[in-house]
């Protein structure tokens, strides 16, 4: 990727950020919205907007939402920017955060399991 690509993908990121908490549709607004990351194709003509949201009620709605809202983000963004072409805008949504945090929480239930285990193994619960 060359220097200038991921440079705009940066300031697509940082703009968009921007933009998103601005946006009154309730769909949109169902929970904590971070970009995860943008990566534009080399002609400039589409950036895949990697969105993770913490505690996202409906995705359907939440996409909808967001293809609602695109063509404004994309008017703002270009204003922002001032790209000759701002790329169209295609959102995806990124579940790899939200995947490795249940993940966690399962290790960490099996390890305080365990230690519960090993206690009363060795006769340290004083029942």
């Amino acid at each position: 990727m060359s220097k200038t690509l991921q440079r705009i993908n940066e300031d697509i990121h940082r703009e968009l950020s921007a933009l998103l908490r601005n946006v009154k549709d309730p769909r949109v607004k169902q929970g904590m919205i971070s970009i995860t990351a943008v990566n534009t194709s080399s002609d400039l003509s589409k950036s895949k907007v990697y969105l993770s949201v913490y505690g996202l009620k409906s995705q359907k709605d939440f996409n909808k939402g967001l293809k609602s809202a695109a063509g404004h983000l994309r008017y703002e963004l270009g204003r922002a920017l001032k790209l000759r072409h701002t790329p169209e805008l295609i959102f995806h949504l990124d579940e790899s955060i939200e995947h490795g945090a249940k993940i966690s929480s399962i290790l960490n239930e099996l390890d305080s399991k365990s230690e519960l285990n090993s206690a009363t193994v060795n006769g340290e619960n004083n029942e």
